[in-house]
């Protein structure tokens, strides 16, 4: 090494002739994530997936403000409520049920006499019976519906219908309803929720379990990798379908039961992956420098080896939750998931099989399931490709 090179490296961080530290920028990443974050972006299909799904996301998050049978905010007699929120009796507007039908005349018609109401675009919430149906249940979306058709349907609930364009006169179901008369959009943003929701959670819990196992294998090895392994070899045999259906026989299937149920046999999914890469990376020349540091076994696992597997591990994670939703809607679609009445899409794929002659219930939930999945799937091939270092996108 030359004494100018000496010279240089002597020199302080502050130093004119130093070499400026690179900028963390706003999200403090560093220079290697930063590169694949933009490669990520580079990746049209991908990003514009991510987008998009999280927009729908957003939007099911406040399903409530979206489509509901109550008002967001409404005023009564000088004082303000908030329907969406809070259950008043119906004492309270001159009637006397325990709770309040927003949508009967009656009821509509002494609020707006005495205040006003802010409904969300859509007045359905995903259990609403829609009782004004232009033609039995399961109804089609109203825009198909011939003027006739929205004709007798006034006269016979609400007296004389428009002169023309009587199907404007009605409440509209855009995408038709299923055999009890609930509006099918309704359903649909709601069992979008519930879906994504659940996968996350799902996904999540069952990822770190199974992060959590793999890195305790890879890293030990020996015999607690020998004996964890014919667990997971075992357990991973079990038949999971069959389980699943005659522990939702058993017990009273609902949100957290599922998912307890689930969590039992889906964390091995990520095993494997972590633990060959704690496995190749165990014995590399900085984690032997730890060791000879002093560093603890936790802290070496968390701190080094982690990182570099979570690079593996992050590509799968997309794929874990598309894996997560599909089987939530297998479930329903079989009759062994969320309560009945529950908004679900594999209960509107069942309705649609079960109602051949109403084609609207099973091209929905085919096109929602599809569409979902689809950008999950354009997600986990960007991020797979923003970790791998040799794609390059221009």
């Amino acid at each position: 090494m030359t004494d100018a090179v000496l010279e240089r490296a002597a020199l302080p961080a502050s130093s004119p002739l130093a070499p400026p530290l690179p900028r963390r920028g706003w999200l403090g990443l560093s220079p290697i994530n930063r590169r694949r974050l933009d490669n990520f972006k580079r990746n049209r299909r991908g990003y514009w997936s991510l987008v998009v799904f999280t927009l729908l996301f957003v939007v099911s998050l406040f399903a409530e403000f979206v489509s509901n049978d109550r008002p967001i905010v409404a005023s009564y007699k000088g004082e303000i409520l908030f329907p969406f929120a809070h259950d008043y009796p119906e004492d309270k507007f001159g009637g006397f049920l325990a709770t309040t039908d927003y949508r009967d005349p009656v009821i509509s018609k002494e609020i707006n006499d005495n205040g006003w109401m802010i409904w969300p675009p859509i007045r359905y919430s995903y259990n609403t019976h829609n009782l004004d149906l232009p033609v039995p249940a399961p109804s089609p979306p109203t825009w198909m519906l011939s003027d006739a058709q929205c004709r007798a349907s006034i006269e016979r609930h609400h007296g004389t219908p428009p002169a023309t364009k009587p199907c404007n006169a009605i409440e509209w179901n855009w995408l038709g309803t299923d055999d009890q008369g609930r509006d099918v959009v309704a359903r649909l943003i709601y069992g979008f929720r519930i879906s994504i929701l659940f996968g996350l959670i799902l996904a999540g819990i069952s990822s770190a379990v199974g992060i959590a196992t793999g890195a305790i294998q890879g890293y030990f090895g020996g015999w607690t990798d020998l004996i964890s392994q014919r667990v997971i070899e075992i357990w991973s045999s079990l038949p999971h379908l069959y389980l699943l259906i005659i522990l939702s026989a058993i017990i009273t299937p609902s949100f957290f039961v599922l998912l307890g149920i689930l969590l039992l046999f889906s964390w091995v999914n990520l095993v494997h992956v972590v633990r060959a890469e704690f496995l190749r990376a165990r014995n590399f020349e900085y984690v032997n420098a730890a060791r000879a540091l002093g560093l603890s076994n936790a802290k070496i696992m968390w701190r080094h080896l982690l990182p570099n597997a979570m690079v593996a591990t992050l590509t799968f994670l997309p794929f874990v939750l598309n894996g997560s939703i599909t089987t939530l809607t297998s479930l329903d679609f079989l009759g062994f998931g969320l309560p009945p009445g529950s908004p679900s899409l594999g209960e509107m794929l069942l309705q649609g099989k079960s109602n051949l002659q109403a084609p609207w219930l099973g091209l929905t939930g085919f096109f929602t399931i599809a569409i979902m999945l689809s950008l999950l799937v354009f997600i986990g091939e960007a991020v797979r490709d923003a970790f791998d270092p040799r794609k390059t996108f221009r």
